[in-house]
């Protein structure tokens, strides 16, 4: 048996860790949760974009059609087990950015899709709409 050093009473060590926050990545257990703000244009037409990973760069093919808040899930790219069981996942949550400014020539092509734009190019909308027709008719 250990003799207790400098004639302390033997007990629990605790060791309390503090983790500052990322400014890229937030923890969840082992994955990693990362926000990445895309462009309306390539929410709706859909392409790649570059997303940061503990190990590097990695490519994430957005889906024409991706919703604001879509989540997307790259396995492997999280942090390891603590036990030495693998690693978490990265979940990339995809926020559509609006731009705050247009030019002349980007305002009439938006006002151009506008006008010839009905509403099945927004299925989440036109549900909201039908819910809420619902809504007003039983109330």
């Amino acid at each position: 048996m250990a003799k207790p050093i400098r004639c302390g009473p033997r007990g629990d060590l605790y060791i309390v860790i503090h983790v500052r926050p990322h400014d890229i990545f937030a923890r969840q257990e082992n994955d990693l949760l990362c926000e990445v703000p895309i462009g309306f244009t390539m929410a709706t037409l859909g392409g790649e974009i570059e997303v940061p990973t503990l190990q590097g760069a990695a490519r994430l093919k957005i889906p024409p059609g991706t919703q604001h808040g879509t989540m997307f899930r790259l396995r492997g790219q999280g942090m390891p087990d603590v036990h030495g069981h693998g690693r978490g996942d990265l979940m990339v949550r995809v926020f559509v950015e609006v731009p705050s400014r247009l030019s002349r020539v980007q305002r009439e092509k938006l006002e151009e899709f506008a006008a010839i734009a009905d509403d099945s190019a927004y299925p989440q909308r036109s549900s909201w709409l039908e819910r809420a027709k619902r809504f007003f008719s039983t109330h």
